[in-house]
């Protein structure tokens, strides 16, 4: 059965119409030494894709999916053929999943796991056949009711134990598909209220956890990045990993910084208080930018709206701490979006990838110039030039004291401070971007 009645996605360039085709992502076009393929590694995910129906907390589902009026299993097996031919007409190589997103939850655990191995069979065959590949892939510890206090901060020992099974398996599902990263994210990883919280008990018990999945992964030879991925809120009032600096302080503390990285979603920067940018520029600057989740939120609302990508200046910055980070493998691009509500119809999943892939590749070219001209870095230096030389740079080198600070300073009858100008900053930022869009 073919799901999606269109050839397959082809650059036209800027000035085309057609609006299942690419405008500024050409997958092998080179942007300095590789091409936009192997910059950019596109992922499809697999639940806001082919499991989400576009319910809100207000209104019922919208999507129109053929696989819908299918059950369980058959479903299951439906959407396995339908994200393959997907990615194979939008030019995209790799996808991301839950394990609840691609196979039905059983009534025990052990059905849970039979239904589980049927689809990865089926995926692997997939795999094999089309030589796509699986970025990463996660475990769902947060949908069921049992989790309802969380998974390896809940309160109860026997949730902690089912969680751990859930990774387990995971993990032997990220072997067996050859999973490039594994990745952890805390859904209901946090608290509600402190009046009735162990905080420091539940930290004890997620690290503990984290320990056990690295180990168990050795144990099988599983070698993949292992990843976490912050957020601050939503469901819980507080989440453990809030942000990436908040994280990284928990790896830190329980001697995990040399085992995880971070992957860093958009819409989680802005829910978090910051910007996308700070995110990644945290991350690598500490040697922990492992991949991104690529979505957007809505500056209005305040809750996870996971909207496709579609500012450039946003995806400029992304790309431009990517690029410096040396890219992202073995990391990725995974569209943790989704079509609005009123993008219902099945062709729809196709066009919002288009206008996420365009919007990247755009930045991507105008991040890659802007490094080519030292743009930010010769900035940068001027700004903090004070530092290269004299008492600056004896600041730097740790090389003084109070005292003498006192002595430098007794001297200084007039600061002159510069400005930054950043309004300048901006406008030249969007000169930049106009004219890559009109091919100079």
């Amino acid at each position: 059965m073919t799901y999606f009645n269109i050839d397959k996605v082809n650059y036209e360039g800027p000035k085309s119409n057609n609006v299942f085709s690419f405008k500024y992502y050409n997958p092998e076009e080179k942007v300095g030494d590789k091409t936009m393929a192997e910059h950019l590694r596109f992922g499809v995910a697999y639940w806001h894709t082919f499991t989400a129906d576009l319910s809100d907390p207000f209104g019922v589902g919208t999507a129109e999916r053929d696989w819908d009026n299918l059950s369980d299993m058959d479903k299951a097996k439906a959407r396995v053929d339908a994200i393959f031919e997907f990615m194979e007409k939008t030019r995209i190589d790799y996808f991301c999943f839950h394990d609840i997103d691609i196979a039905p939850e059983g009534a025990t655990l052990k059905e849970s796991n039979e239904n589980l191995d049927i689809i990865v069979d089926l995926i692997k065959e997939k795999m094999d056949q089309t030589g796509k590949k699986l970025l990463w892939n996660t475990t769902n510890n947060f949908t069921h009711e049992r989790f309802v206090h969380g998974a390896a901060t809940s309160s109860n020992a026997e949730v902690f134990a089912y969680a751990a099974a859930k990774v387990k398996k995971s993990l032997e599902i990220a072997k067996k598909l050859g999973a490039e990263n594994f990745v952890f994210w805390g859904g209901r990883e946090g608290y509600e209220s402190l009046l009735n919280t162990d905080m420091k008990l539940e930290l004890d018990n997620l690290a503990n956890f984290l320990k056990l999945a690295k180990s168990y992964a050795e144990e099988i030879g599983y070698t993949g990045q292992f990843l976490i991925e912050p957020k601050p809120k939503e469901p819980t009032t507080h989440q453990y990993d809030t942000d990436v600096a908040t994280s990284h302080a928990f790896l830190q503390k329980y001697d995990l910084d040399k085992t995880f990285k971070f992957n860093i979603e958009a819409n989680h920067a802005t829910l978090a208080g910051h910007t996308f940018q700070h995110e990644l520029r945290y991350a690598r600057d500490n040697d922990l930018l492992g991949s991104v989740d690529a979505n957007q939120g809505h500056p209005l609302l305040g809750w996870d709206t996971d909207e496709f990508p579609t500012d450039v200046y946003d995806t400029t910055l992304a790309m431009y701490e990517i690029l410096k980070n040396g890219g992202l493998n073995p990391g990725g691009l995974n569209f943790d979006a989704k079509p609005r509500r009123t993008s219902f119809k099945q062709e729809d999943l196709i066009l919002t990838h288009i206008a996420g892939m365009d919007t990247f590749a755009l930045g991507l070219k105008v991040a890659h110039k802007m490094i080519e001209d030292n743009f930010f870095e010769n900035i940068v230096d001027e700004k903090y030039k004070s530092f290269a030389e004299g008492i600056g740079k004896k600041i730097v080198e740790g090389n003084t004291s109070f005292k003498e600070l006192e002595e430098y300073a007794f001297n200084i009858n007039e600061i002159d401070n510069t400005s930054d100008r950043l309004e300048v900053i901006k406008a030249q930022m969007n000169q930049y971007i106009l004219n890559i869009n009109n091919g100079d």
